[in-house]
């Protein structure tokens, strides 16, 4: 089973474009059964729930702010859930983003997709590749 961490970034554009690249890996992600799974911790999870709430991306996606947290519960139910106790400090240029990492390393999983270029300028980490929706694309292709 291939496993995939999602930038919050990711999630919040796939839902605001689901026709774009960022929506089509969200969906590859939720829809990959026993091949493919996301793999989230509560950090990454509260950072969903914060940015699908910001005013300007409620408008954009039509919802009332109460069905953000329906949609991240959503999103969790079909993920793998790890505790977030694995701590790495990496991405100097944002700490914010070692979440993502951690999350990673704790469930195992082979890839962070994100459009962040503090993540996606490391490349890699502890034998996790950091890479783009569209190169997450053209892999599974």
């Amino acid at each position: 089973m291939l496993r995939v961490v999602l930038d919050a970034n990711v999630v919040v554009s796939a839902f605001i474009r689901p026709d774009g690249a960022r929506g089509q890996v969200l969906e590859r992600v939720l829809r990959g059964g026993d091949a493919i799974r996301a793999v989230v911790s509560p950090a990454i999870l509260a950072e969903y729930r914060s940015a699908l709430a910001y005013p300007k991306v409620l408008r954009r996606l039509e919802l009332p702010r109460d069905d953000v947290s329906v949609l991240v519960d959503a999103l969790a139910m079909l993920s793998d859930v790890v505790p977030g106790e694995r701590i790495v400090q990496v991405v100097a240029a944002d700490p914010e983003d070692d979440k993502y990492l951690g999350a990673a390393l704790e469930g195992r999983a082979a890839f962070v997709v994100s459009g962040d270029r503090h993540l996606t300028d490391g490349g890699a980490y502890a034998g996790v590749r950091v890479i783009t929706p569209r190169a997450f694309l053209d892999l599974m292709e």
